[in-house]
């Protein structure tokens, strides 16, 4: 019986000490939480708003200037950029983005995968990790692997324009890029995005937009449009860096949540097992007792 006391105790001990380490996660995301959902709810209202008159703009003039990155062409050679965590202990997060890479790669992609003309670019450890794996057939740019180390923009812009170089150099006919989209600290889930060529927006009218341009159109499309493109890039990194913290901040919590649900199991199961030896002990008292009797 002292065996069995003695193993709930040490169970006890080890779901203690990990409680204390997830209640530490949690309170170490949450911090991180707050600065990282600061810097997304900042540049997302500006970035899809951009994006938005990017779309616009690129519909109405099509054809009239010779603009690369919203020009559609057969899918030859495809690229697709996952950016994950560089840790885990945030539950389903990492898991969703590459699954929904995965799907894609499968199903759309499947004929330049064959072709070995598929490109994985890899943002954060635990992509890079799960297609260096499984995904050999095919180019994994390595370089940008550790980005989420440095968030500056002047710092993680060279992505978009290797993205924009390749594209408008016919190295690559579509970048499609998968991310984790932060909605609240309990919310995020995966999202795909076709980077490039930029989807213009479907027409609903016959009517076509006239815009003016100052100074002349080619000119300015050509500075305005990349400017644009790493932007928007931009906040794919920042959405996902809020997402990881809030699904860590949330995993973290729920494993605080069970180990309480745990030890209170083995404090019922040590109270039992203890109460067992102390019955023991006293009929083996009483029975001696009543043997030096007789």
């Amino acid at each position: 019986m002292s065996g069995k006391l003695k193993e709930v105790r040490e169970r006890m001990k080890s779901v203690s000490s990990t409680q204390q380490i997830t209640k530490a996660m949690k309170m170490v995301s949450a911090a991180k939480l707050r600065k990282a959902q600061d810097a997304i709810v900042r540049i997302r209202p500006y970035a899809d708003k951009l994006n938005y008159i990017l779309r616009n703009v690129l519909s109405a003039v099509e054809g009239d200037v010779s603009l690369n990155f919203g020009k559609e062409r057969p899918v030859q050679h495809a690229t697709i950029v996952v950016i994950t965590s560089n840790r885990g202990l945030a539950g389903a997060f990492n898991t969703n983005i590459i699954k929904a890479a995965v799907k894609e790669i499968e199903t759309r992609f499947s004929a330049q995968r064959a072709a070995g003309k598929l490109t994985i670019l890899p943002i954060g450890k635990k992509g890079f990790d799960f297609f260096r794996r499984n995904y050999k057939d095919c180019t994994i740019i390595r370089d940008y692997i550790t980005l989420f180390d440095n968030l500056e923009f002047d710092h993680t812009v060279v992505v978009p324009r290797l993205l924009m170089d390749q594209f408008s150099n016919g190295v690559t006919d579509s970048v499609m890029v998968f991310y984790g989209r932060f909605k609240n600290a309990a919310t995020q889930f995966a999202e795909t995005v076709e980077y490039l060529p930029v989807p213009k927006i479907e027409a609903t009218t016959t009517r076509r937009v006239d815009y003016i341009f100052e100074p002349e159109k080619e000119k300015l499309l050509n500075t305005l449009v990349p400017s644009i493109l790493e932007v928007q890039f931009q906040k794919f990194l920042l959405d996902t860096h809020a997402s990881e913290h809030g699904a860590r901040m949330t995993a973290m919590d729920k494993a605080t949540t069970n180990a309480d649900d745990m030890l209170s199991a083995l404090k019922i199961s040590y109270n039992n097992a203890r109460q067992e030896a102390i019955t023991k002990e006293l009929s083996e008292i009483v029975g001696g007792a009543a043997a030096l009797g007789g």
